[in-house]
């Protein structure tokens, strides 16, 4: 019984618990706050203190305090990027001990005081780049003592020194970053008292006049940037002796003037670790390129922005060793052939960005070549030898030229090749290009030319390629066949082309087992009729895990088939937005059981029945927004206990009730931006849940504006006051539950200390209220005995008894297992038969005695007995059983002081007595009437 009080005491008091929240300017995603681009003018006061990075760019934030910054224990990034703040108040982030990450860049700070950064003593990278700082107090970075990253970049920082008292109590610093400020004169003489550890030092885009190192203050310089200064004056480099930056690998000197070539050869010769040279914009290319070449470790060399117009033989005669060559950018119309002869170790060549109007045939037969950019020119035709020789070639990227057509031999030799990129070019015919010679081919982009069909066994040279980009052509046809071959197929891209639905049904993708993504988006695939289709289109798709059909462009309202998923037994993601979609029919995700995100926004469905959703359990993102809705209802009976984000924008249903939201358990986002909701009582439980601020976050729940009653058009939901609305039902069902609870007790506690007269008191009102019917209807006498013993007596009863009684003495005996009606309840069995015969047996043993049935039938019998003071108990004790065994059962106890009764143990030795006596007891009556009523007797 305690259980069950337990239970009913547990769904009394407490009630199912959803909780939603909502904040005024920000968004959580995860545990980031993110509240960019909301024209706030000071840190919103709501943001959760769980938080872990906080995003506040692009507002207008004037002034940051420490009373901004007090509750956040776990914060490890704040991000102030572009904003207006001038004036950060004193012992600001004191609070942000874990902080590792600070960005204050793009903002109007000009001064910064002593002690603004106290307490960031983990804090990793400090970005102030785009401020006016114009001088630095002595102690301002005192706590950095962790920073590793710092950028002063953009502000008007005019000597070393300044920097010089930033990055002393800097002692892990690694990259120091104050390109673009006013610095004319970089001096290691005024980096005093330093032991730096910097490894990337950007001075770029200074009106750097002077670069002089004469102290070992850059020990594990790696990376050093001066180009682009903004004066075009000859910069003096000064470096005392090249083992001042014998570690520098990567250099960048875009822009930079010496007086002379010597001094070029002079600031080469100081850099003999130098692998990465960067010399975009220069005036002396041709010849520095030369000279740069001299540098023995050097590998990658940058030359862009140049005066490049053509390549000469002997351009890259001492560049033997560059692996990768980056020419982009310039106007090279012309490449002398054997150009590129003399680079044996060349890996990457870059020509992107040029005049080029056909593939150079100097880049022909350059083994070693592993990827060639050709791409932004203004290549119109690709011949047959054009490739011939590059036998180790993995990435050929042509995009953005003018080619028109391909052909067979096109790309004969690149076994190797594994990406090939035809992106914006002008190809209408694939002349049979990829049915050999690519074996393996892994991603193929044809997207944006002016293909109108794909042939039969088009792809079929290609059993590698894993990825193949045709949108945005102009495609009609997909003959049968068209991806034969293509048995490594996991990504094809066909949005934007003219697709209709009879191109996909002829395909059916029969060759594309595993094919993971498909996207047809933004085609002319419409159909008008819900009913079945023969020929399912994706029925041999089984591994495919994304499909999006969005956005056709074919004119008049359409409706899925009901089967046209089949086969997708693996799909996860289904997109299908903005198709005029009427109606989903409720099997239409039956083969999707693993369904998890689902996009049927800017449909007309107007209403989505609940079983659409039931066979789609793991749904965790649904997008319908603008689809006409008048109501979230479909949700309530749709299963859908995993779903986390809800987007229903723009639609038209104005409540949200209580049991929508319960309905969605696992809901983290949920947006109903845009749609009219009522400010009266029917959204008052939906206010509340917004104001719990807990599980589940309402986008932009603060400016939900009201539309209905007219009174309150314009004003916030959230305002709505919902004590209005309120009984106090949390008072009323603390009385209820109380007095139920009390009544449980009392009667829990009742039943277990008295259940046995209870029990009895209820057989016997039982037994009243029959016995009083019977005297009203006066009915006769149907049994001469009803005989009342356990089922484990029942053998002796339909051997001994039954015969002496009924075949021998002919006497009528009411049986329990016999006689009883089945289907009527037991009690009014049980009551029917002892008032319905004149006389009870009851046949005693000591499993008669423990019998909870036994025990209410003699009580019924002995109440008889009391209320008509007539003979009607006969007792026959089958056992002899002590009077002190007796005991417990006090009603038989009293009986026995009352009342004579039979052994059949002690009639053993004269059993005939024992039937005599019987006899005798059954034909005992006390009035004539009742006598007249025995049956007749056979001698």
């Amino acid at each position: 019984m305690e259980p069950v009080i337990i239970y009913f005491l547990f769904l009394s008091n407490c009630g199912f618990i959803v909780r939603g929240f909502s904040l005024r300017s920000c968004y959580l995603l995860d545990e980031n706050a993110v509240c960019s681009k909301h024209h706030i003018t000071e840190v919103p006061t709501d943001i959760p203190s769980f938080v872990k990075s906080i995003d506040l760019s692009n507002n207008n934030i004037s002034r940051i305090q420490l009373s901004d910054f007090t509750h956040f224990p776990n914060l490890t990034a704040l991000d102030l990027n572009q904003n207006s703040i001038s004036n950060i108040g004193r012992r600001t982030f004191s609070k942000l001990v874990p902080l590792k990450r600070l960005v204050l860049s793009r903002n109007k700070l000009g001064q910064l005081e002593d002690d603004v950064f106290d307490g960031l003593s983990k804090l990793l990278e400090l970005k102030m780049g785009w401020n006016h700082i114009e001088k630095v107090s002595p102690n301002v970075f005192r706590s950095l003592r962790s920073l590793m990253v710092l950028d002063l970049s953009n502000n008007k920082l005019r000597t070393v020194a300044e920097v010089n008292l930033v990055i002393r109590h800097m002692p892990k610093l690694a990259n120091l970053m104050i390109a673009n400020n006013s610095i004319a004169t970089f001096s290691s003489k005024d980096l005093t008292n330093v032991s730096t550890v910097i490894k990337f030092l950007d001075v770029s885009g200074n009106p750097l006049q002077r670069f002089e190192v004469t102290t070992d203050v850059f020990p594990r310089l790696k990376k050093l940037n001066i180009g682009n200064p903004t004066v075009k004056t000859n910069l003096t480099w000064a470096v005392q002796n090249s083992g001042l930056l014998s570690q520098v690998k990567h250099l960048d000197i875009s822009a930079v003037q010496l007086a002379s070539i010597d001094e070029w050869r002079k600031l080469f010769s100081s850099l003999h670790s130098l692998y990465l040279l960067i010399i975009n914009s220069m005036q002396h290319s041709p010849e520095l390129i030369n000279i740069s070449c001299s540098i023995l470790k050097l590998s990658h060399l940058q030359t862009r922005s140049n005066t490049l117009t053509s390549i000469k033989t002997n351009l890259f005669q001492m560049c033997q060793k560059v692996s990768r060559l980056d020419l982009n950018v310039n106007s090279i119309t012309h490449i002398e052939n054997g150009s590129f002869e003399s680079l044996h170790y060349l890996h990457i060549l870059s020509l992107s960005n040029n005049r080029l109007t056909s593939v150079p045939t100097a880049t022909r037969n350059l083994r070693s070549l592993q990827t060639l950019d050709l791409s932004s020119n203004h290549i119109k035709t690709l011949g047959c030898q054009d490739f011939v020789g590059l036998t180790s070639l993995k990435e050929l990227d042509l995009q953005s030229n003018n080619v028109t057509a391909l052909n067979k031999c096109t790309f004969v030799g690149l076994s190797k090749l594994e990406t090939l990129n035809l992106l914006g070019n002008l190809i209408s015919e694939l002349g049979n290009a990829f049915q050999s010679s690519l074996p393996n081919l892994k991603v193929l982009q044809l997207n944006q030319n002016k293909l109108t069909m794909i042939r039969k066994s088009e792809f079929s040279g290609l059993p590698s390629l894993t990825s193949v980009s045709l949108g945005q052509n102009q495609i009609k046809t997909l003959e049968k066949g068209s991806f034969s071959g293509l048995t490594s197929l996991m990504e094809l891209k066909l949005q934007m082309n003219e697709l209709r639905k009879d191109a996909l049904h002829t395909v059916c993708f029969n060759d594309l087992g595993k094919l993971r993504k498909l996207n047809l988006d933004n085609n002319h695939i419409k159909y008008l009729d819900c009913s079945p289709v023969e020929e399912p289109p994706f029925m041999n798709l089984s591994s495919l895990e994304t499909l999006q059909i969005s956005v056709q462009r074919a004119v008049g309202r359409s409706c899925f088939p009901s089967n046209l998923l089949l086969g997708l037994s693996s799909l996860l993601t289904f997109s299908c937005n903005n198709i005029q979609l009427l109606n989903l029919s409720d099997d239409f995700f039956t083969p999707t059981p693993h369904l998890n995100n689902l996009d049927i926004a800017a449909n007309d469905l107007l209403d989505v029945s609940s079983n659409v959703f039931t066979q789609i359990p793991y749904l965790t993102r649904l997008r319908i927004s603008s689809t006409n809705l008048h109501s979230l209802d479909f949700l309530i009976h749709s299963n859908l206990t995993k779903l986390k984000i809800l987007q229903a924008r723009k639609n038209g249903f104005s409540v949200i009730s209580e049991d929508i939201i319960r309905s969605v358990p696992s809901l983290l986002e949920l947006d109903v931006k845009q749609n009219t909701l009522t400010c009266d009582c029917d959204n008052s439980w939906f206010v509340k849940w917004i104001q719990n601020n807990n599980q589940t976050q309402v986008a932009d729940a603060y400016h939900f504006q009201c539309n209905y009653p007219s009174e309150s058009k314009g004003k916030k939901l959230l305002d709505l006051n919902v004590q209005s609305c309120l009984v106090d039902i949390s008072f009323i069902c603390f009385i209820s539950s109380t007095c139920v609870n009390i009544v449980i007790l009392v009667a829990s506690f009742t039943f277990h200390f008295s259940r046995f007269q209870l029990t009895y008191a209820y057989y016997i009102f039982l037994a009243w209220l029959y016995d009083s019917r019977n005297r009203q209807k006066r009915a006769a006498c149907h049994y001469d005995a009803f005989v009342s013993y356990n089922s484990h007596d029942e053998a002796w009863v339909y051997r001994e008894l039954v015969p002496r009684l009924e075949q021998e003495q002919g006497w009528r005996l009411c049986l329990h297992h016999r006689d009883f009606l089945p289907g009527k309840p037991i009690v009014e069995n049980i009551a029917e038969a002892i008032y319905g015969s004149r006389k009870t047996i009851c046949v005693v043993s000591r499993r008669y005695l423990q019998s909870e049935w036994c025990s209410k039938e003699m009580q019924l019998a002995s109440f008889r007995l009391f209320d008509e003071r007539e003979d009607v108990l006969i007792l026959v004790f089958l056992e002899d059983i002590p009077s002190c065994h007796l005991s417990p059962y006090y009603r038989m106890k009293r009986l026995l002081k009352r009342r004579s009764y039979l052994s059949w143990p002690r009639a053993a030795q004269h059993p005939q007595l024992f039937w005599e006596k019987l006899r005798q007891a059954l034909r005992s009556t006390t009035t004539e009437e009742e006598d007249r009523l025995r049956l007749t007797v056979t001698p």
